[in-house]
């Protein structure tokens, strides 16, 4: 029975007025596998596909079409498969070709292309709505989602089994710690907006900063389920599921699932080898900060220690203090040397200023420099610094060489800063991190002097011409050095040259047999972290994701929980009404599953999301292998079985061939074992696909599907922007098939007023070769798409898209005609007709095989030809693009 309308809604209310809401749902039952039906006498139902079909068609006295001829099918195939037409030769050799296996041969060619991965991950980063900036009111761009997107390539090229596929990208970095290659899976669950002004620019202790986090996990658990279970949890946010067999609870069970993991940009290691190496590192690094007595007074440590204890004391460094011959203050400060080499600032006070000073060195070669800031009279609280307070902000110190070789001068690289006291937070590593909201700090050890030492990662060699420029970058509240002094050295021991705390250097004054158990593992744990620190740095930079993370560096007050929040269940969604706290699961409504996930460790969130990924490919969920086989379904067919893609509820549509989507279901799981590859195979060598899709006279039965919900054609489809893209760049022969890296920004970028920068795509270049790749590789902007992509309907990333719109608008048309990039690509058309073909007759006819992958008609080529004759050839492209038969699917 069909309802629609009011006595649709008062058959819901009924249903919920008579506890409608229940376990009994079709989508949550138990898999079965229906054997296809047999249809006597029918030669088009061998395919069980067909046979499933053909039995609904019958019932409604439908007949399948015909099977469409060889050039549609061609094409169909390449855009579905890949995303591109086929080349024209490759139209022809398939036309013409003799073989049964043709077909075959076509499908196996093009999902072994790379091109297929590009196509399927473009397919998956609308279902997970990625995009590359944080969206809302500062929409910044964000550096390190890419790798996601070549995750997703990979992913799809080499055809990850569907239930590795899910688990990779919910907790990949827990279930496959041999592999952290696959770190990138995760920014499957960063994939979408990021309220930053309200998550990382307000304080942590405030509501709105909690009422940002609910909202957070919100959009990751919406994404996960809806994506993986087509159900629409969200809903339970408030109250208990108005229309499916989804608590509260539940729903608040899968937010403490994610109560451990924020979006950051991530750093990993793609080498297996030195992620270990890296691990092993930070492990050691914790178990120092934990004053682990065996690994502070193991044998090595031990060993080491005395060694480094010798080396210092039989090399003392021998600092020569620097001629200073131009010193300036960008704030305009005035500085006067002293006669101890120093310098003193007075006069005119920041509150930002840049001291940049130079000199020449007494040596002939610099292995270190060193930096004092000292104590005077004339300064507040004695200095070193200007402000009242007496302290100092070092944000960066850059060392330069000038010379005959290097007039315009060439930056010193420098290592390894130390400093003999950093206030907590403010250390001098700070001083190189190229970061000017960071910086060094003496607070409150201030009214006496203090140095720092930084090394040259390759000593320089000092020339008779070589002048040494010194720049210090003060850049916060006015906490300007008030004096200093520079000195160099050509010490090549790297261990004396570290500065110690006061701390440290008493202990190592006294004599080993004196000193107390604390300095004996002050020494210990201080050497030891300095070397484990220089290992660290010994290693490659590591790569950076933007994915969900509980361990990333700092931004601002965005920092990693440490541990699981608690989350707990708010009455009617109200962060002022919060309940009982929520256990970390999932649905409930799984007879075979436990919506909860027991026996976690409270403290280890990575338990969580590796529970709730193995809970939803487990191989008694229904609504996971489902929900995966319809999405593919309508990716190949135009819609689904279940045309509301992300919702098998009762607000959404029920499956037109229940039984043959179970019977895919189990079919996917059990023969195919989820690979993706052979369920391609599987839909597109059926007949229902390789359907014409004329639709025939709608006359008796066939008037009765007139949606052609029952496939008794093939349905037509307007090509999405992506393949308009690429198809126009392949035509044109201007297509770049570089996979891979970064993506390509499209549009001239610059600050703007706020966070939000100002983009033009007017004014970007578009024979530059980052306008060539595939759209695949394009900068996804959430608040600023691009015009002609957006005219086509390409999704901006800020909710998920399970189906696009497939809209004919004038505004296309317009788009097609007068937008810059088709112009440009029919201008490239035209000349690459032009460079191949003599003859206008055969420049038509080679565009109408690039184009529409067959030959003109005679009339088509007379009326080509005075068109072209009339307005160019250039313009006669443009006309082809805007054509129907380029623009759809037959």
């Amino acid at each position: 029975m069909k309802l629609s309308g009011v006595w649709a809604l008062a058959w819901i209310l009924a249903s919920l007025q008579a506890g409608g809401v229940t376990n009994s749902w079709w989508a949550i039952q138990p898999l079965k596998a229906p054997k296809p039906p047999v249809i006597p006498g029918n030669p088009k139902t061998a395919h069980p596909i067909d046979a499933f079909i053909q039995a609904q068609c019958l019932q409604r006295g439908l007949t399948p079409s015909p099977e469409a001829d060889a050039r549609t099918l061609i094409r169909r195939l390449s855009f579905d498969l890949i995303g591109l037409p086929p080349a024209p030769e490759a139209a022809e050799n398939f036309v013409n070709s003799g073989s049964t296996q043709a077909y075959e041969t076509l499908i196996e060619k093009l999902l072994n292309s790379p091109r297929y991965g590009e196509r399927w991950a473009r397919h998956w980063m609308d279902t997970a709505h990625f995009a590359e900036t944080h969206g809302h009111d500062q929409d910044r761009i964000r550096a390190h989602a890419w790798p996601y997107r070549d995750y997703l390539i990979q992913a799809f090229n080499t055809d990850t089994p569907y239930p590795r596929f899910v688990q990779e990208q919910v907790a990949g970095d827990v279930l496959f710690p041999e592999r952290p290659d696959l770190i990138p899976a995760l920014g499957f669950l960063a994939a979408g907006p990021w309220d930053e002004s309200s998550l990382r620019d307000i304080r942590e202790d405030t509501l709105d900063r909690q009422i940002a986090r609910y909202l957070d996990r919100d959009d990751v658990v919406t994404t996960v389920m809806q994506t993986f279970t087509s159900t629409t949890v969200q809903c339970a946010r408030c109250h208990d599921h108005k229309f499916d067999p989804i608590s509260q609870e539940d729903y608040y069970s899968l937010q403490a699932t994610f109560a451990g993991v924020d979006r950051a940009s991530r750093p990993y290691d793609p080498d297996p080898a030195i992620a270990r190496r890296r691990n092993q590192i930070k492990g050691d690094l914790a178990r120092v900060e934990k004053r682990d007595r065996e690994l502070l007074f193991s044998s090595k440590t031990e060993n080491s220690l005395a060694q480094w204890e010798s080396t210092r004391n039989q090399t003392p460094v021998k600092w020569q203090i620097v001629e200073s011959e131009v010193f300036l203050s960008a704030a305009g400060a005035t500085l006067r040397r002293q006669k101890d080499g120093s310098l003193l600032a007075s006069g005119q006070h920041g509150p930002t200023d840049i001291y940049t000073i130079t000199a020449r060195a007494q040596v002939s070669r610099v292995s270190a420099v060193r930096l004092e800031v000292l104590a005077d009279d004339s300064l507040p609280r004695r200095g070193p610094g200007r402000e009242p307070n007496g302290n100092l902000h070092l944000s960066e110190f850059q060392l330069w060489a000038f010379d005959a070789a290097s007039p315009t001068g060439r930056i010193v690289s420098l290592k390894n800063p130390s400093a003999d006291y950093n206030q907590p937070d403010w250390t001098i590593a700070h001083a190189l991190d190229g970061n000017d909201k960071s910086a060094w700090g003496i607070y409150p050890r201030v009214g006496e002097a203090h140095q720092a030492v930084f090394t040259l990662i390759t000593p320089l060699e000092i020339r008779p011409d070589t002048k040494l420029v010194f720049v210090l970058k003060q850049l916060h509240g006015g906490h300007c050095i008030g004096r200093l002094r520079l000195s160099v050295t050509d010490a090549s021991s790297l261990e004396s040259l570290i500065l110690l705390p006061e701390e440290l250097q008493t202990a190592l004054a006294a004599p080993r047999s004196d000193r107390t158990e604390s300095q004996k593992v002050l020494l210990a744990a201080w050497h030891l972290k300095a070397a484990l620190d220089r290992d660290l740095a010994s290693l490659p930079p590591p790569s950076f994701v933007y994915a969900a993370a509980s361990d990333f560096p700092p931004d601002g007050s965005h920092k990693p929980a440490g541990a699981p929040r608690p989350v707990q269940i708010l009455h009617r969604g109200e962060i002022t009404r919060p309940g009982q706290l929520a256990n970390p699961g999932s649905l409930s409504c799984i007879d075979s599953l436990s919506g909860r996930f027991a026996d976690l460790p409270p403290q280890d969130e990575g338990a969580r999301r590796a529970a709730l990924a193995r809970w939803l490919t487990d191989r008694n969920n229904p609504l996971v292998w489902r929900s995966i086989v319809n999405r593919v379904w309508h990716y190949h067919f135009g819609r689904g079985l279940v045309e509301t893609l992300n919702d098998f509820g009762s607000m959404g549509s029920q499956p037109t061939h229940p039984e043959l989507l179970d019977w895919l279901a189990v079919w996917f799981r059990d023969e195919a074992k989820g690979s993706l590859k052979q369920l391609h195979r599987l839909l597109v060598t059926s007949h229902t696909y390789k359907q014409a899709s004329a639709v025939r006279t709608a006359s008796g039965a066939q008037a009765l599907d007139t949606e052609n919900r029952y496939l008794s054609r093939m349905h037509r489809r307007r090509l999405d922007a992506e393949q308009v893209r690429d198809a126009l760049l392949q035509i044109s022969g201007q297509l770049d098939l570089r996979m891979g890296g970064p993506s390509d920004q499209q549009f001239d970028l610059q600050p703007g007023i706020h966070v939000t920068p100002r983009i033009d795509y007017s004014k970007f270049d578009l024979d530059q070769a980052a306008g060539r790749r595939r759209g695949v590789y394009r900068f996804l902007f959430r608040t600023l798409p691009d015009p002609f992509m957006d005219a086509l309907d390409c999704p901006a990333g800020d909710q998920l898209t399970p189906v696009r719109m497939e809209g004919v608008t004038v505004q296309q048309a317009l788009a097609l005609w007068n937008n810059a990039f088709a112009a440009r690509q029919a201008e490239h058309l035209g000349s690459r007709l032009g460079r191949e073909h003599q003859g206008l007759a055969a420049q038509i006819a080679a565009a109408f095989e690039l184009a529409l992958n067959r030959g003109p008609r005679s009339e088509e080529q007379a009326e080509a030809a005075e068109y072209a004759k009339r307005h160019g050839l250039n313009n006669f492209v443009r006309v082809l693009i805007n054509s129907n038969e380029f623009m759809f699917l037959d």
